[in-house]
């Protein structure tokens, strides 16, 4: 199981990948995907949407469970993936480049301080 070394984690398995400017990347982690089993349905966010930190933001659906996606920061919805719609598998084949799931304009970037490196992530699971 692979976990990159430049993103960042939560508790709840989300990881988050820093985009330029005040923007990240949100998806959920190889472990998460591998747990969940295959992936048949995810609910994403509407775009201009804003969230709270450790808000629910969206759902996955697999074989095995429905879970919700928690929101590891506050901000605003700028973009979701929408290859997902059609295509929820790309989570479980490539959750950290092609299952990604929302793009996040952070309020407060200096929340990503709380959130756990790889080495962390690791040690958790």
């Amino acid at each position: 199981m692979s976990h990159p070394a430049d993103l960042k984690y939560t508790k709840s398995h989300e990881y988050i990948k820093i985009l330029d400017g005040n923007k990240i990347r949100v998806g959920i982690t190889d472990h998460a995907q591998n747990e969940l089993g295959d992936i048949t349905y995810v609910e994403l966010p509407d775009v201009g949407a804003e969230y709270s930190i450790n808000d629910p933001f969206g759902v996955v659906e697999s074989v095995k469970a429905v879970s919700d996606i928690m929101m590891p920061v506050d901000g605003k919805i700028v973009e979701t993936n929408a290859a997902l719609e059609d295509a929820a598998e790309l989570i479980n084949e490539d959750p950290y480049e092609k299952g990604w799931l929302i793009v996040v304009e952070m309020n407060d970037p200096s929340q990503l301080d709380a959130l756990m490196s790889k080495e962390e992530y690791e040690a958790q699971l």
